[in-house]
Protein backbone atom coordinates (compact mmCIF):
# COMPACT_ATOMS: atom_id res chain seq x y z
CA UNK A 1 0.00 0.00 0.00
CA UNK A 2 2.63 1.94 0.95
CA UNK A 3 3.84 2.44 -2.85
CA UNK A 4 0.93 3.09 -4.47
CA UNK A 5 1.47 5.31 -7.07
CA UNK A 6 0.32 8.73 -6.38
CA UNK A 7 -1.70 8.88 -9.09
CA UNK A 8 -3.59 6.50 -7.97
CA UNK A 9 -4.43 7.68 -4.86
CA UNK A 10 -7.44 9.64 -3.84
CA UNK A 11 -6.31 13.25 -3.10
CA UNK A 12 -7.38 15.04 -0.38
CA UNK A 13 -6.77 18.93 -0.01
CA UNK A 14 -6.68 21.12 3.53
CA UNK A 15 -7.70 24.64 2.20
CA UNK A 16 -8.47 27.76 4.92
CA UNK A 17 -6.78 30.71 6.22
CA UNK A 18 -3.73 30.98 8.48
CA UNK A 19 -3.64 29.60 11.76
CA UNK A 20 -6.92 28.20 12.13
CA UNK A 21 -5.77 24.55 12.66
CA UNK A 22 -5.10 23.09 9.07
CA UNK A 23 -2.06 21.13 10.38
CA UNK A 24 -3.12 20.57 13.31
CA UNK A 25 -6.31 18.69 11.58
CA UNK A 26 -3.70 17.02 9.25
CA UNK A 27 -1.72 15.70 12.19
CA UNK A 28 -5.35 14.44 13.76
CA UNK A 29 -6.13 12.45 10.86
CA UNK A 30 -3.09 10.86 10.34
CA UNK A 31 -2.33 10.47 13.84
CA UNK A 32 1.27 11.87 13.01
CA UNK A 33 3.60 14.61 12.84
CA UNK A 34 3.49 15.15 9.41
CA UNK A 35 3.27 18.92 9.51
CA UNK A 36 4.76 21.68 11.32
CA UNK A 37 2.50 23.31 13.86
CA UNK A 38 3.03 26.95 15.37
CA UNK A 39 1.12 30.01 16.92
CA UNK A 40 2.68 31.55 14.19
CA UNK A 41 0.35 32.47 11.29
CA UNK A 42 1.81 31.30 7.96
CA UNK A 43 4.00 28.32 9.21
CA UNK A 44 2.94 25.95 5.79
CA UNK A 45 4.56 27.63 3.29
CA UNK A 46 4.71 25.48 0.19
CA UNK A 47 1.79 22.41 0.03
CA UNK A 48 2.82 19.31 2.20
CA UNK A 49 1.96 15.95 0.77
CA UNK A 50 1.35 12.87 3.07
CA UNK A 51 0.87 9.60 1.16
CA UNK A 52 -0.88 7.11 3.63
CA UNK A 53 -3.49 4.47 4.14
CA UNK A 54 -7.02 5.35 5.49
CA UNK A 55 -9.15 2.55 5.91
CA UNK A 56 -11.80 1.82 4.34
CA UNK A 57 -10.88 3.94 1.27
CA UNK A 58 -7.57 2.69 0.82
CA UNK A 59 -4.54 4.39 -0.47
CA UNK A 60 -4.68 8.63 0.11
CA UNK A 61 -2.68 11.77 -0.25
CA UNK A 62 -3.51 14.49 2.03
CA UNK A 63 -2.22 18.07 0.96
CA UNK A 64 -1.99 20.52 3.47
CA UNK A 65 -2.02 24.38 1.90
CA UNK A 66 -0.70 27.13 2.96
CA UNK A 67 -3.41 29.87 4.33
CA UNK A 68 -5.45 31.40 1.39
CA UNK A 69 -5.11 35.11 3.26
CA UNK A 70 -1.56 34.95 3.09
CA UNK A 71 0.03 38.50 2.58
CA UNK A 72 2.77 40.25 1.06
CA UNK A 73 4.62 39.77 -2.25
CA UNK A 74 5.94 35.93 -0.65
CA UNK A 75 2.29 35.18 0.68
CA UNK A 76 0.49 35.70 -2.71
CA UNK A 77 2.84 32.97 -4.47
CA UNK A 78 2.63 30.87 -1.63
CA UNK A 79 -1.81 31.56 -2.29
CA UNK A 80 -1.11 30.76 -5.82
CA UNK A 81 0.53 27.55 -4.60
CA UNK A 82 -2.57 26.60 -2.47
CA UNK A 83 -4.63 27.40 -5.18
CA UNK A 84 -2.68 25.18 -8.05
CA UNK A 85 -3.63 22.30 -5.83
CA UNK A 86 -6.81 22.85 -5.99
CA UNK A 87 -7.07 21.29 -9.56
CA UNK A 88 -5.49 18.24 -8.38
CA UNK A 89 -8.08 17.65 -5.32
CA UNK A 90 -10.41 14.95 -5.15
CA UNK A 91 -12.08 15.95 -2.11
CA UNK A 92 -11.61 19.34 -0.15
CA UNK A 93 -11.26 19.90 3.22
CA UNK A 94 -12.49 23.76 4.39
CA UNK A 95 -10.93 24.46 7.80
CA UNK A 96 -12.38 27.77 9.39
CA UNK A 97 -12.49 28.89 13.37
CA UNK A 98 -15.13 27.62 15.36
CA UNK A 99 -16.50 31.39 15.33
CA UNK A 100 -15.10 32.50 12.33
CA UNK A 101 -16.69 33.01 8.72
CA UNK A 102 -16.36 35.13 6.11
CA UNK A 103 -15.40 36.25 2.36
CA UNK A 104 -12.47 33.70 2.34
CA UNK A 105 -14.05 30.46 3.18
CA UNK A 106 -17.16 31.55 0.88
CA UNK A 107 -14.79 32.01 -1.95
CA UNK A 108 -12.97 28.55 -1.34
CA UNK A 109 -16.50 26.93 -1.34
CA UNK A 110 -17.66 28.40 -4.13
CA UNK A 111 -14.66 27.23 -6.28
CA UNK A 112 -14.88 23.65 -4.89
CA UNK A 113 -18.49 23.42 -5.80
CA UNK A 114 -17.91 25.15 -9.61
CA UNK A 115 -15.04 22.52 -10.17
CA UNK A 116 -17.86 20.02 -8.37
CA UNK A 117 -15.13 18.75 -5.66
CA UNK A 118 -17.00 16.86 -2.70
CA UNK A 119 -16.29 19.70 0.07
CA UNK A 120 -16.22 19.06 3.90
CA UNK A 121 -16.07 21.83 6.20
CA UNK A 122 -14.38 21.61 9.48
CA UNK A 123 -15.60 24.03 12.20
CA UNK A 124 -12.12 23.90 14.39
CA UNK A 125 -11.01 25.12 17.73
CA UNK A 126 -14.75 24.23 18.94
CA UNK A 127 -13.88 24.90 22.11
CA UNK A 128 -13.21 28.25 21.95
CA UNK A 129 -16.47 29.74 19.67
CA UNK A 130 -19.58 28.25 17.92
CA UNK A 131 -20.00 28.82 13.93
CA UNK A 132 -22.79 30.93 12.69
CA UNK A 133 -26.45 29.38 12.79
CA UNK A 134 -26.51 31.31 9.49
CA UNK A 135 -23.82 29.20 8.01
CA UNK A 136 -24.79 26.14 9.73
CA UNK A 137 -28.44 26.48 8.21
CA UNK A 138 -27.07 27.14 4.38
CA UNK A 139 -24.07 24.46 4.60
CA UNK A 140 -27.16 21.99 5.34
CA UNK A 141 -29.41 23.52 2.69
CA UNK A 142 -26.32 22.74 0.47
CA UNK A 143 -25.65 19.12 1.76
CA UNK A 144 -22.40 20.37 2.45
CA UNK A 145 -20.66 18.32 5.86
CA UNK A 146 -19.70 20.36 8.61
CA UNK A 147 -18.21 19.13 11.94
CA UNK A 148 -17.27 20.62 14.55
CA UNK A 149 -13.51 19.46 15.91
CA UNK A 150 -10.83 20.31 18.31
CA UNK A 151 -7.56 19.20 16.39
CA UNK A 152 -4.97 19.69 19.04
CA UNK A 153 -7.25 17.49 21.37
CA UNK A 154 -8.86 14.72 18.79
CA UNK A 155 -12.23 16.18 19.62
CA UNK A 156 -14.79 15.10 16.76
CA UNK A 157 -11.92 13.28 14.39
CA UNK A 158 -13.72 9.95 14.61
CA UNK A 159 -17.02 11.88 13.09
CA UNK A 160 -14.94 13.83 10.13
CA UNK A 161 -13.11 11.03 8.97
CA UNK A 162 -16.93 8.76 8.84
CA UNK A 163 -17.56 12.45 7.08
CA UNK A 164 -14.70 12.53 4.89
CA UNK A 165 -15.51 8.34 3.63
CA UNK A 166 -19.22 9.62 3.12
CA UNK A 167 -18.24 12.27 0.11
CA UNK A 168 -15.94 10.02 -1.74
CA UNK A 169 -16.20 11.27 -5.30
CA UNK A 170 -18.14 8.75 -7.87
CA UNK A 171 -15.50 9.18 -10.46
CA UNK A 172 -13.17 8.02 -7.71
CA UNK A 173 -15.21 4.86 -7.08
CA UNK A 174 -15.99 3.63 -10.31
CA UNK A 175 -12.91 5.08 -12.45
CA UNK A 176 -12.68 3.96 -15.57
CA UNK A 177 -10.66 0.96 -16.51
CA UNK A 178 -7.49 1.14 -17.77
CA UNK A 179 -7.85 -2.29 -20.13
CA UNK A 180 -9.13 -5.06 -18.10
CA UNK A 181 -12.21 -3.95 -19.81
CA UNK A 182 -10.96 -4.64 -23.38
CA UNK A 183 -9.56 -8.13 -22.84
CA UNK A 184 -11.84 -10.72 -21.29
CA UNK A 185 -10.86 -13.18 -18.63
CA UNK A 186 -8.25 -15.87 -19.73
CA UNK A 187 -8.00 -13.84 -22.85
CA UNK A 188 -4.17 -12.59 -24.37
CA UNK A 189 -2.95 -9.21 -24.47
CA UNK A 190 0.61 -8.83 -26.15
CA UNK A 191 2.79 -5.75 -24.76
CA UNK A 192 5.86 -3.87 -26.40
CA UNK A 193 8.02 -2.99 -24.90
CA UNK A 194 10.79 -1.12 -26.13
CA UNK A 195 14.03 -0.86 -23.81
CA UNK A 196 15.87 2.09 -24.88
CA UNK A 197 18.25 4.61 -22.59
CA UNK A 198 15.17 6.26 -20.84
CA UNK A 199 13.90 2.95 -19.89
CA UNK A 200 14.93 2.61 -15.94
CA UNK A 201 17.69 0.30 -15.37
CA UNK A 202 16.00 -3.30 -14.19
CA UNK A 203 12.49 -2.27 -14.44
CA UNK A 204 9.77 -0.89 -16.44
CA UNK A 205 8.18 2.25 -16.62
CA UNK A 206 4.53 3.29 -14.75
CA UNK A 207 2.31 2.72 -17.13
CA UNK A 208 3.64 -0.48 -18.73
CA UNK A 209 3.35 -2.02 -14.93
CA UNK A 210 -0.06 -0.50 -14.32
CA UNK A 211 -0.87 -2.28 -17.29
CA UNK A 212 0.57 -5.03 -16.17
CA UNK A 213 -1.24 -5.40 -12.98
CA UNK A 214 -4.72 -4.57 -14.42
CA UNK A 215 -4.47 -7.60 -17.00
CA UNK A 216 -3.64 -9.72 -13.96
CA UNK A 217 -6.84 -7.95 -11.91
CA UNK A 218 -8.96 -8.89 -14.69
CA UNK A 219 -8.05 -12.81 -15.37
CA UNK A 220 -6.12 -11.74 -18.79
CA UNK A 221 -3.15 -13.10 -19.66
CA UNK A 222 -0.30 -10.92 -20.88
CA UNK A 223 2.77 -11.24 -22.92
CA UNK A 224 5.36 -9.17 -23.02
CA UNK A 225 7.94 -8.11 -25.67
CA UNK A 226 10.54 -6.36 -27.56
CA UNK A 227 9.13 -4.24 -30.83
CA UNK A 228 11.62 -6.54 -32.65
CA UNK A 229 10.12 -9.93 -31.74
CA UNK A 230 6.61 -9.04 -31.28
CA UNK A 231 6.06 -10.85 -35.04
CA UNK A 232 8.26 -13.91 -34.23
CA UNK A 233 5.93 -14.25 -31.11
CA UNK A 234 2.65 -13.71 -33.26
CA UNK A 235 3.77 -16.20 -35.55
CA UNK A 236 4.30 -18.54 -32.93
CA UNK A 237 0.41 -18.47 -30.91
CA UNK A 238 -2.35 -20.74 -31.76
CA UNK A 239 -5.11 -17.93 -31.42
CA UNK A 240 -4.56 -14.06 -32.25
CA UNK A 241 -4.12 -12.05 -28.86
CA UNK A 242 -7.75 -9.94 -27.52
CA UNK A 243 -5.41 -6.74 -28.02
CA UNK A 244 -1.94 -5.05 -29.14
CA UNK A 245 -0.21 -2.26 -27.19
CA UNK A 246 2.91 -0.67 -27.98
CA UNK A 247 4.73 2.18 -26.81
CA UNK A 248 4.03 4.99 -29.27
CA UNK A 249 7.25 5.36 -30.18
CA UNK A 250 7.34 1.73 -31.84
CA UNK A 251 4.28 2.18 -33.72
CA UNK A 252 4.60 2.31 -36.84
CA UNK A 253 6.56 -1.10 -36.85
CA UNK A 254 4.18 -2.56 -34.21
CA UNK A 255 1.27 -1.69 -37.04
CA UNK A 256 2.78 -3.09 -39.53
CA UNK A 257 3.40 -6.29 -37.75
CA UNK A 258 -0.09 -6.52 -36.53
CA UNK A 259 -2.39 -7.97 -38.68
CA UNK A 260 -4.99 -6.08 -39.59
CA UNK A 261 -8.14 -7.57 -37.66
CA UNK A 262 -6.46 -7.65 -34.52
CA UNK A 263 -6.92 -4.67 -31.96
CA UNK A 264 -3.87 -2.51 -31.89
CA UNK A 265 -3.31 0.91 -29.25
CA UNK A 266 -0.43 2.03 -27.01
CA UNK A 267 -0.53 2.89 -23.31
CA UNK A 268 -0.65 6.71 -24.01
CA UNK A 269 -3.67 5.92 -25.51
CA UNK A 270 -4.76 3.90 -22.85
CA UNK A 271 -3.92 6.29 -20.18
CA UNK A 272 -5.83 9.22 -22.24
CA UNK A 273 -9.15 7.17 -21.64
CA UNK A 274 -8.13 6.18 -18.14
CA UNK A 275 -6.81 9.85 -16.57
CA UNK A 276 -8.65 12.32 -19.04
CA UNK A 277 -10.75 12.44 -22.08
CA UNK A 278 -10.05 9.65 -24.94
CA UNK A 279 -12.15 12.08 -27.23
CA UNK A 280 -11.07 15.40 -26.07
CA UNK A 281 -7.29 14.31 -27.16
CA UNK A 282 -8.76 13.15 -30.29
CA UNK A 283 -10.42 16.27 -31.54
CA UNK A 284 -7.08 17.91 -30.19
CA UNK A 285 -4.98 16.07 -32.03
CA UNK A 286 -7.05 16.84 -35.29
CA UNK A 287 -5.92 20.64 -34.62
CA UNK A 288 -2.23 19.35 -36.15
CA UNK A 289 -4.04 19.53 -39.52
CA UNK A 290 -4.18 23.76 -38.66
CA UNK A 291 -0.71 24.00 -37.55
CA UNK A 292 1.36 26.66 -39.67
CA UNK A 293 4.91 27.18 -39.91
CA UNK A 294 5.70 29.31 -36.82
CA UNK A 295 3.21 28.36 -34.50
CA UNK A 296 3.62 27.77 -31.08
CA UNK A 297 3.22 24.34 -29.16
CA UNK A 298 3.35 23.46 -25.50
CA UNK A 299 4.61 19.81 -24.09
CA UNK A 300 3.54 19.43 -20.66
CA UNK A 301 5.12 16.03 -18.76
CA UNK A 302 3.38 15.52 -15.65
CA UNK A 303 6.80 13.42 -14.28
CA UNK A 304 10.07 15.55 -13.59
CA UNK A 305 13.06 13.54 -15.73
CA UNK A 306 16.52 14.17 -17.12
CA UNK A 307 15.88 14.17 -20.50
CA UNK A 308 18.27 11.95 -22.06
CA UNK A 309 19.09 10.52 -26.54
CA UNK A 310 16.09 10.63 -28.64
CA UNK A 311 13.56 12.02 -25.65
CA UNK A 312 9.91 11.51 -26.82
CA UNK A 313 8.50 14.94 -25.47
CA UNK A 314 11.83 17.24 -26.94
CA UNK A 315 12.83 15.48 -29.17
CA UNK A 316 10.83 12.76 -31.14
CA UNK A 317 6.97 14.46 -30.84
CA UNK A 318 8.27 18.17 -32.74
CA UNK A 319 10.55 16.06 -35.13
CA UNK A 320 7.13 14.32 -36.17
CA UNK A 321 4.75 17.17 -35.92
CA UNK A 322 7.38 19.65 -38.01
CA UNK A 323 7.81 16.73 -40.61
CA UNK A 324 4.29 16.45 -40.52
CA UNK A 325 3.06 20.67 -41.04
CA UNK A 326 6.70 20.86 -43.56
CA UNK A 327 7.93 23.77 -41.34
CA UNK A 328 9.45 25.06 -38.21
CA UNK A 329 7.38 25.36 -34.88
CA UNK A 330 8.17 26.94 -31.30
CA UNK A 331 7.78 24.46 -28.94
CA UNK A 332 7.40 25.27 -25.00
CA UNK A 333 8.40 22.63 -22.49
CA UNK A 334 6.75 22.37 -19.12
CA UNK A 335 6.99 19.84 -16.16
CA UNK A 336 5.46 18.79 -12.88
CA UNK A 337 2.94 20.45 -11.77
CA UNK A 338 3.87 23.77 -13.62
CA UNK A 339 1.38 24.79 -16.08
CA UNK A 340 0.54 28.50 -17.86
CA UNK A 341 -2.25 30.42 -16.71
CA UNK A 342 -2.06 31.72 -19.88
CA UNK A 343 -2.79 29.35 -22.45
CA UNK A 344 -3.51 31.78 -25.39
CA UNK A 345 0.01 31.63 -26.94
CA UNK A 346 -0.88 28.34 -27.87
CA UNK A 347 -2.33 26.83 -30.99
CA UNK A 348 -1.98 23.54 -29.30
CA UNK A 349 -0.73 21.48 -26.19
CA UNK A 350 0.54 17.82 -26.46
CA UNK A 351 0.31 16.54 -23.07
CA UNK A 352 2.05 13.51 -21.67
CA UNK A 353 0.19 9.98 -20.92
CA UNK A 354 0.20 11.56 -16.72
CA UNK A 355 0.78 8.22 -15.30
CA UNK A 356 1.92 10.37 -12.44
CA UNK A 357 -1.31 12.37 -12.35
CA UNK A 358 -4.17 11.70 -10.78
CA UNK A 359 -7.44 11.84 -12.98
CA UNK A 360 -9.06 15.13 -11.03
CA UNK A 361 -5.50 16.95 -12.32
CA UNK A 362 -5.81 15.97 -15.83
CA UNK A 363 -9.28 16.78 -16.04
CA UNK A 364 -8.73 20.14 -14.30
CA UNK A 365 -6.00 20.65 -17.06
CA UNK A 366 -8.78 19.23 -20.21
CA UNK A 367 -11.08 22.10 -18.59
CA UNK A 368 -8.83 25.09 -18.92
CA UNK A 369 -8.07 24.05 -21.87
CA UNK A 370 -11.69 24.09 -23.04
CA UNK A 371 -12.09 27.47 -21.41
CA UNK A 372 -9.10 28.81 -23.26
CA UNK A 373 -10.34 27.95 -26.96
CA UNK A 374 -6.89 25.70 -27.32
CA UNK A 375 -6.87 22.05 -28.38
CA UNK A 376 -5.18 19.65 -26.16
CA UNK A 377 -3.90 16.01 -27.34
CA UNK A 378 -1.93 13.91 -25.70
CA UNK A 379 1.51 12.02 -26.34
CA UNK A 380 0.13 8.76 -28.22
CA UNK A 381 -3.08 10.30 -29.67
CA UNK A 382 -0.84 12.88 -31.54
CA UNK A 383 2.25 10.16 -32.95
CA UNK A 384 -0.48 7.92 -34.53
CA UNK A 385 -2.93 10.71 -36.05
CA UNK A 386 1.14 12.75 -37.08
CA UNK A 387 1.88 9.44 -38.60
CA UNK A 388 -1.13 8.74 -39.72
CA UNK A 389 -2.48 5.72 -37.89
CA UNK A 390 -5.22 7.19 -35.31
CA UNK A 391 -7.70 5.32 -37.03
CA UNK A 392 -6.36 2.25 -36.34
CA UNK A 393 -5.08 3.22 -33.05
CA UNK A 394 -8.38 3.61 -31.95
CA UNK A 395 -9.86 0.26 -32.98
CA UNK A 396 -10.29 -1.08 -29.55
CA UNK A 397 -12.64 1.86 -28.48
CA UNK A 398 -15.25 2.60 -30.87
CA UNK A 399 -16.70 5.80 -30.14
CA UNK A 400 -13.17 7.28 -30.53
CA UNK A 401 -12.77 5.83 -33.67
CA UNK A 402 -15.99 7.12 -35.07
CA UNK A 403 -15.76 10.64 -33.92
CA UNK A 404 -12.16 11.00 -35.68
CA UNK A 405 -14.03 9.25 -38.71
CA UNK A 406 -16.57 12.15 -38.65
CA UNK A 407 -14.03 14.60 -38.07
CA UNK A 408 -12.00 13.61 -41.14
CA UNK A 409 -15.30 13.39 -43.41
CA UNK A 410 -16.09 17.23 -42.29
CA UNK A 411 -12.71 18.33 -42.98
Amino acid sequence: MERTPKGLRLHIGIYGRRNVGKSSLLNALTRQQVSIVSEVAGTTTDPVEKPMELLPIGPVLFIDTAGIDDVGALGALRAQRTRQAIGRTDVAILVAEAGEWGPFEEDLLAEFQGRHIPAIVAFNKADLGTPPADVLDRLSAARIPHIRTVARSGEGIDAFRAALIAVLPEDYLNAPALVGDLVPPGELAVLVVPIDLEAPKGRLILPQVQTIRDLLDSDACCLVVKERELRAALERLTKPPALVVTDSQAFLKVAADTPPGVPMTSFSILFARFKGNLETFVEGALAIDRLRPGDRILVAEACSHHPVGEDIGRIKIPRWLRQYVGGKLEFVHVQGLDFPDDLSPYRLIVHCGSCTFNRRNLISRLAKCRQAGVPISNYGVTIAHSLGILERALSPFPAARELYRRMQVRR
